[in-house]
């Protein structure tokens, strides 16, 4: 039985055999799909394979002066790339890589598992501004790791030392929460955009477009050659209404001091000029910033990074007179007021002291002039009185206080003006009758900013006209850019001539020999304002302290100065902190105003009228291209410019140079 031979029957062989064609002929048809049917797709796929695209980054736009001059340039510098369209494991070669940037490798890998949900075809940024031994390890590892490639990118070149740092603002690596908000929706991790200022607040407009470059590589990830490039689109230049001259003499009066200064032109709101002490030196955060650096910036009691023009909410101490007299005489109070200053008075059981019984004297008899020029506080401890929170409250908030300027800055903070209903909405408590006399001399629960105050005496000095604050000229941003802002541009404020006259005369005897400022006057220039100190803690805290602790917490000084006294060209806000007395602020706004008219009185137009042939000579310091093109060297030279005709050439100075 074992030896006999079994057969196949018929139908099995059969069914084998159509099995087996059926075989056949899918194959065939899957082998005609992919070859014909298929083959664009596939063969795009294909070219993909070794293709890469590397991005070529768009410069940022210049930040420029009001008069054409740089202040925030480019400098070109490598970035070192790490591509992940090969087959490469990174995290084995994070090591090596580390080694050779001088990098941490747990970062290196810190940085793959951040970026691993983008696509692949997208490089990582891994370091950016490498020295010239980074870049010669990562051309001499072309072969042992070709994940790693470099690419020319601009970095911005700030002015140094701080140089007007919180107005400009810095730039940054995007963060994970920025690509969160509507603004930043379009833009991918490990792009560099505006952090803060001007550089965020217009980054639109500064930022480019960037381009591409198309690598021919290896199945290994070798770029083999190159098949084309799409141009880089550079950013747009920015012209600031900053005068660079003015924030020299700003930058200059309030060194070695904490604090703010603004100026402002009245007359249309344009910033000429805006400091904030102590700064920082955005250089540091072109690259990218250390976490011990971050850190140390942060964790500073002084605050170096908080815009202190703009952000700084403080008591405005006597300055807020200004808004007391305008108040007061507005509703027909002040006009004929007098009372009479022993060194203080008593209000609803209270005796308020006034701040000249500090120097065992009195004011004596006081009327609105005298209690403005010589600040005294009895006068206004009656007129707050008189008044009451809520029409105190009525023309602070009409002349911009507790609110937003407007000002085309980010993070800008509102400021507090107290009242009867924000006590209750705020801390579910009845406004006393006492509270309101301390409000009456700028203190209590009174907090301004700067901005806020140059703003307001702007208005008053310009008999009620109340303008926005702006950094940029709407006529100056490239079309469809718009400054976005719920402030209306202009605002007029009823204001009586009479009670215009009263004021500004008033406040230009502040600088004169019976003034609080008086050592602030200067010869030949109609400067008015109002010296204020206000208290850091209150009068009780520092009774409890000793000598030593009362030195930490001496009182801010503040000073609001106009020029001319009535229709002013210029206001300009100063904060000194712990700077005790106003009459110090005085000093350091009257350097910047006194550089204002005297740059006014220097303008070609002005000294052309008091020449003979309409031409003036002018020094110039500028840079320009050498002839490489390339290298940009200083330059200066002597003209004659005839001011009736448009100048052929403009020459920009370089920031800084002396």
């Amino acid at each position: 039985m074992f030896g006999r031979d079994e057969k196949v029957s018929a139908i099995r062989l059969t069914a084998a055999q159509y099995i087996i064609l059926a075989i056949f002929l899918v194959l065939a048809y899957g082998l005609w799909r992919l070859q014909v049917m298929q083959s664009d797709y596939y063969s795009l796929a294909a070219e993909r394979n070794h293709t890469r695209n590397i991005p070529v980054l768009a410069p940022r736009g210049r930040i420029l002066d009001r008069e054409g001059r740089i202040i925030v340039d480019n400098y070109p510098s490598f970035s070192a790339l790490l591509l992940r369209d090969s087959s490469r494991d990174l995290m084995a070669d994070a090591d090596l890589i580390a080694q050779g940037l001088h990098m941490d490798p747990n970062e290196v890998r810190a940085r793959v598992r951040r970026f691993a949900s983008m696509p692949q075809y997208q490089p990582i940024f891994l370091k950016e501004d490498i020295t010239p031994d980074e870049l010669a390890f990562i051309e001499s590892h072309k072969n042992e790791l070709p994940e790693l490639d470099t690419i020319m990118a601009h970095r911005r070149l700030y002015p140094r030392n701080g140089f007007m740092a919180h107005l400009i603002g810095y730039v940054g690596e995007v963060s994970e929460d920025m690509l969160n908000q509507p603004q930043f929706e379009l833009y991918n991790p490990g792009d560099v955009v505006g952090i803060s200022g001007v550089e965020r607040q217009y980054n639109s407009v500064l930022m480019g477009q960037n381009g591409s470059r198309q690598a021919l590589v290896d199945s290994h990830g070798r770029e083999v050659g190159r098949l084309g490039e799409t141009e880089a689109v550079p950013g747009k230049p920015l012209k600031l209404t900053v005068d660079i001259d003015l924030q020299i003499a700003a930058e200059e009066a309030l060194e070695g001091k904490n604090g703010a200064i603004v100026a402002m032109d009245p007359r249309t709101g344009e910033i000429l000029a805006m400091v904030s002490r102590p700064t920082f030196d955005p250089n540091d955060f072109a690259v990218r910033v250390s976490k011990n650096e971050w850190n140390k910036l942060v964790e500073d009691p002084d605050k170096p990074l908080l815009n202190k023009a703009i952000q700084a909410q403080l008591a405005p101490g006597s300055t807020f007179k200004i808004i007391m007299a305008t108040a007061g005489l507005q509703e027909g109070i002040a006009q004929d007021m007098h009372v009479t200053c022993n060194g203080g008075a008593e209000f609803y059981g209270r005796y308020f002291k006034c701040w000249i019984s500090t120097r065992h004297q009195t004011h004596g008899f006081v009327d609105i002039y005298k209690g403005v020029y010589q600040s005294c506080d009895v006068f206004f401890y009656t007129l707050a009185e008189k008044l009451g929170i809520e029409k105190i409250a009525k023309y602070a908030t009409m002349l911009g206080l507790g609110q937003k300027t407007g000002i085309d800055l980010p993070q800008e903070v509102s400021g507090v003006m107290p009242s009867e209903e924000w006590k209750l909405r705020n801390f579910k408590q009845k406004w006393f009758a006492g509270e309101t006399i301390s409000v009456g001399i700028g203190q209590g629960a009174v907090a301004v900013t700067p901005i806020q105050m140059a703003r307001a005496f702007a208005a008053i000095a310009s008999g009620g006209r109340m303008v926005r604050p702006h950094v940029t000229n709407p006529t100056d941003l490239p079309p469809g850019v718009v400054q976005a802002s719920n402030v209306p541009d202009e605002v007029t404020i009823p204001l009586d001539p009479k009670n215009w006259e009263i004021i500004t005369d008033a406040m230009a005897q502040v600088v004169s020999p019976v003034g609080t400022a008086a050592a602030s006057q200067l010869k030949g220039i109609d400067m008015a304002g109002k010296t204020g100190s206000a208290q850091t803690i209150s009068n009780m805290l520092k009774a409890k302290l000793s000598a030593s602790e009362k030195a930490e917490h001496k009182d801010n000084g503040w000073f609001v100065g106009v020029e001319p006294r009535r229709n002013p060209e210029i206001v300009v806000c100063g904060l000194y902190e712990e700077g005790e007395h106003g009459d110090r602020t005085a000093r350091v706004v009257a350097q910047v105003i006194k550089a204002f008219v005297e740059k006014q009185r220097r303008s070609p137009q002005k000294m052309a009228n008091q020449s003979k042939d309409g031409k003036v000579e002018i020094g110039a310091v500028w840079t320009a291209p050498d002839s490489d093109g390339d290298t940009r060297k200083l330059q200066g030279g002597h003209f004659f410019v005839d001011v009736a005709k448009k100048p052929a050439v403009v020459a920009t100075a370089a920031p800084g140079m002396e």
